[in-house]
This record gives C-alpha cells, structure tokens and sequence, in this order.
C-alpha cells in the first residue's frame, strides 16, 4: 500500500495537464538538502563549490537575463555516494534504480550520544534500541541516522572537527558515523534501500578504512551524507525522495533529498 500510495503520488505530482497542481495526499514536506553557495562544507581534500557569473543584468533588448557556471567535487554537501564510490564494479550515480532513491523511512536519533561524543558510533545496540520502541525496521525502508550535526552547518570548524584544507588535515577530521559492526548487521539482518547521515560521512571522522562505506557499498547498498536538519522527522511512518546528479559513471553527486510526513 505505502509503495502504491507513493507512486500515486509522484504520478500526481508530476501531472498537471494545464493546471494549477493539487497535492492529493494531505502531509508536509521537509526539505532535508543544505543550500550550495561558498560555505558549502566540502571534505578536506575535495574542490569545493564555485559559481562564477556569465550573465546578470538587463539586456539591450530590455529583459533580465542571468547566467552562472559552477564547479565542485562530487562529494561535497548534500550529496550521494554512489556504491561504485568504495566498491569496484558495483553501480555508479547514474546506474541506482530510482526505486532505490524513493520510499518509505525511518529514523534512528543518537544526536544526545553524538553531542557528548563527537567521534560517536551508531552501534547496533542502537538499531536494536530503535526496534525495541518502533517495530522491526520495515522491509526496503530508507534508513535516515539523526546525530544532530546539521545544527552545526555551515561552521566548518564545529562540523568537521577542522577548518583546515588539505591531506595534513585529514587526522583532524571528528564526527560521528556509523560503526562497521552495524553496517554489516544491517546488511545480514535487515533490507534496506539506502542509509543517510547528517555528517560529512558514513564513517566516523577518525576512520582510515572506511569499513561502513566499503560492507554497504559492496552491497550496492548507496549512501547519503550532508543531510540537513531531521530534528523535525518523526522515527517512522514518513517517506524519502532523494533525487542526485545523474553524472554518468559517478562516484556520487549533489542530492535534493526531501521527506513528506503524511497525514494519517
């Protein structure tokens, strides 16, 4: 029924036949994507976004007109990583099934852990704890992990660990992520679509093996990172529209990510 429901709804979203639209399923919309503009928070080492102007003003024809180039890294703000991001073979941004970036999701709050740990890591006695209050994770769910860190966006310093740029400021990296135990007891226990986090990472800041990254995405399993605010998500009964770049062959790319909380 809930996939049904979203595809009635896409449907009717998308259609309008001349009209003015009409949201035909009573809910709210929260818009889960940071903003890209120069304080976009990229990794240490990536390219961040640049937007340079070609055009803005009116024309001697006496319309407005604008027009921009920009330039980024893949990973960089709210943002996909792709599986093929840390695993040879698997399926790149252009290539994940768009029922893999739409469904129905839950999230998991660890943000009172995280504030008191910012190297925190979202164990599985975490998972386990969601389930013991809201039912067993529903089959093909997205799985959204609330830290808490989007509060601290766009402050690289508080957010990353480290205002600093470059390899030498890898080491510096501190924020939460999801412990690799629990990726792997995800993927054996549970199906899921995808998992999204509000840090820079599925991997903690201080990881050096990226093992989450490498379990999920082995399993074609893709990832979003960067997400903003879930403060206002309840744990479940809300649906995922995550819709990135389709850069050909890509590591990843700049997502629009939005929740529709729907009425009962």
């Amino acid at each position: 029924m809930i996939k049904l429901r979203s595809l009635l709804l896409l449907a009717l979203l998308f259609s309008g036949c001349g009209q003015k639209a009409v949201d035909p399923i009573a809910g709210s919309w929260i818009d889960l994507t940071h903003d890209f503009g120069d304080d976009t928070i990229y990794w240490v080492t990536a390219e961040p976004f640049k937007r340079t102007t070609v055009a803005e003003g009116k024309t001697g024809k006496g319309y407005y007109y604008s027009a921009y180039n920009y330039s980024a890294a893949e990973h960089g703000g709210t943002h996909l990583d792709a599986p093929v991001h840390f695993a040879e073979g698997k399926k790149a941004a252009d290539q994940i099934e768009l029922s893999n970036l739409i469904g129905t999701a839950i999230k998991i709050d660890v943000s009172a852990k995280a504030s008191a740990d910012r190297d925190y890591l979202i164990t599985v006695d975490d998972i386990k704890e969601w389930e013991n209050a809201n039912g067993k994770i529903p089959e093909w769910s997205i799985i959204l992990l609330q830290t808490g860190f989007a509060s601290r966006w766009p402050d690289k310093k508080s957010y990353l660990g480290t205002d600093q740029k470059g390899p030498d400021a890898v080491k510096d990296l501190h924020f939460p992520g999801l412990h690799p135990d629990a990726a792997k007891w995800l993927i054996e226990n549970r199906k899921f679509k995808a998992v999204g986090i509000d840090t820079a990472s599925i991997d903690y800041g201080q990881s050096t093996e990226f093992a989450a990254h490498v379990t999920l995405m082995t399993n074609n399993i893709p990832a979003f990172e960067n997400v903003g605010d879930m403060s206002k998500l309840p744990a479940k009964g809300f649906q995922i529209f995550a819709f990135p770049m389709k850069i050909k062959g890509g590591s990843g790319g700049p997502l629009r990510i939005a929740a529709l909380i729907l009425e009962k």
